[in-house]
């Protein structure tokens, strides 16, 4: 499958495949604007009035004053000065977003660059040519520099491309480095790419963990012999937030048919369930909304232009401004932060609660022979940690702000630190589902021979394929993994239809 990049009208769908690993391409209906754009700068430059990033130096330098006899040069120059990153190496697949987002960006016509820098663009990503791009080094505002300039290095043969030098792999692939033109350099490592491919990768990979959750939490709920009455759908229709309602539907349609629920229909001497398991609506339904507004925020940004200064082609006008400020994106990390540490919060509060007897009405750590077995007493401790992690990274990146380039830019967004940390939350969020899943599965096995709902036998069934009942203790590590496997593959997401995005 290759994505057809149509700037303005990028959908989820599109990200999504491109950040999986498909090929993307600009829409030919681009090239027009792209080549308006390019000759509207060869005529500001033959013109000769000082404009900002076409014939002046940058940031503090905007004043001087750049012969065309150097124009080139200047080009090759900020982007070989500003490549300054350091740090481990930008994932292939956020990369590869990275470089689909400029090329994007691009095809507003609004960059002024010319047709063969969009063309290697679209090279690389169709030839796997992923830069090799340090991932600290972004303040998030001027733009993602250091990492797009990384980027725009390996473009001219210079850096690394997957551990290569980027001259040789471009010699290996038939390619040949780019000569940059006047406003390529800036356009190139200007913008926020960097930080909205980051945080795009967190959004997909909460999408799927928030729809594990939902599975891994109804399958808590039938071993604790929980309630779904907070499922009804008349009590949330009064409180109106369409993430709750979503929510308790999709809850309720997981555990339909559940002979565990219908067996204790009647008598149930339990008057209310704790908060972890009937305020799952309320909760994950603050994160379902959450989820939303984060992804309309960077759904925008995808479709948009943030570089600077923008090319105006109908008036021959570069008029420079700020688009390049990360702020928005700042903000959208920050509320998916937000939203890995409530999912694995209160997915822990589960585990927590089953472990103990007092609440679940299991045996104490859930299992057969408490005392000479720990059971599930240490997974438990492990989630607890994973998610106070998550917790200590939570707080937002976007309230800080620390003056760059001798004070010209005095207001930055943080959007790279923000956007990068939520993998990592993600790989914790991952394991505390994993953990649950253990659990929630374990609790359920006591309870034959009575069944769950068809669903939720079917997410037990494949966790059973790979990971026996807990008899005895065992080395528990191995059966971490593979939950773990199981919930990073996306087999339990899909057994619930609710749409995230």
């Amino acid at each position: 499958m290759t994505v057809t990049l149509r700037p303005g009208a990028i959908g989820f769908a599109d990200l999504r495949a491109i950040y999986r690993g498909e090929v993307a391409i600009l829409d030919d209906a681009c090239r027009a604007r792209i080549e308006a754009s390019a000759a509207a700068v060869a005529r500001i430059v033959a013109h000769g009035d000082p404009v900002y990033g076409i014939n002046t130096g940058f940031g503090k330098l905007a004043s001087v004053r750049i012969a065309d006899a150097d124009l080139a040069t200047l080009q090759r120059n900020i982007v070989l000065s500003h490549a300054a990153g350091v740090g481990a190496p930008t994932p292939r697949a956020v990369v590869r977003l990275m470089l689909a987002l400029k090329l994007a960006s691009f095809g507003h016509g609004a960059s002024g660059v010319s047709m063969t820098t969009v063309r290697l663009l679209e090279a690389m990503l169709a030839k796997d040519l992923l830069p090799t791009i340090p991932s600290q080094g972004s303040v998030g505002a001027s733009g993602d520099l250091a990492p797009l300039a990384h980027m725009a290095a390996t473009m001219m043969g210079v850096g690394e491309i997957d551990g290569t030098p980027a001259a040789t792999a471009f010699a290996d692939a038939g390619l040949t480095p780019l000569t940059l033109g006047a406003k390529e350099g800036l356009a190139l490592l200007n913008g926020t790419q960097f930080s909205t491919a980051y945080a795009l990768a967190g959004l997909f990979e909460a999408e799927s963990l928030f729809r594990t959750a939902l599975v891994t939490g109804a399958l808590s709920t039938e071993a604790a012999k929980g309630s779904d009455t907070p499922f009804d759908p008349r009590i949330h229709a009064l409180r109106r937030h369409r993430g709750q309602i979503d929510v308790a539907d999709a809850l309720r349609t997981l555990m339909q048919g559940s002979k565990i629920r219908a067996s204790h229909l009647e008598g149930d001497a339990r008057v209310q369930d704790p908060y972890c398991l009937r305020c799952q609506p309320q909760v994950m339904g603050a994160v379902l909304t959450l989820l939303r507004q984060a992804g309309e925020t960077l759904v925008d940004e995808a479709n948009g232009v943030s570089d600077n200064p923008l090319i105006f082609a109908d008036t021959d006008e570069a008029l420079s401004g700020g688009n390049f400020h990360a702020e928005p994106v700042a903000f959208a990390a920050d509320m998916l932060a937000l939203a890995f540490c409530e999912i694995g919060s209160i997915a822990e509060r589960r585990v927590a609660m089953l472990v103990d007897p007092a609440l679940s009405g299991l045996p104490a750590f859930l299992t057969p022979h408490p005392g000479i077995n720990s059971g599930f007493m240490i997974p438990q401790v492990t989630a607890a940690a994973l998610v106070s992690e998550n917790k200590q990274r939570a707080h937002p990146a976007s309230v800080d702000s620390i003056p760059t380039s001798a004070n010209q830019e005095d207001h930055v967004s943080m959007a790279a630190h923000g956007a990068r940390r939520l993998l990592p939350m993600a790989e914790n969020l991952a394991s505390v589902l994993a953990i649950e899943y253990l659990a929630a599965a374990q609790g359920c096995d006591f309870l034959a021979p009575l069944t769950s709902s068809p669903a939720l036998e079917q997410a037990r069934a494949a966790l059973r394929a790979e990971v026996p009942k807990l008899e005895d203790d065992r080395h528990f590590h191995p059966d971490i993994v593979a939950a773990t496997h199981i919930v990073n593959a996306g087999t339990l997401a899909a057994f619930t239809e609710l749409a995230v995005l």
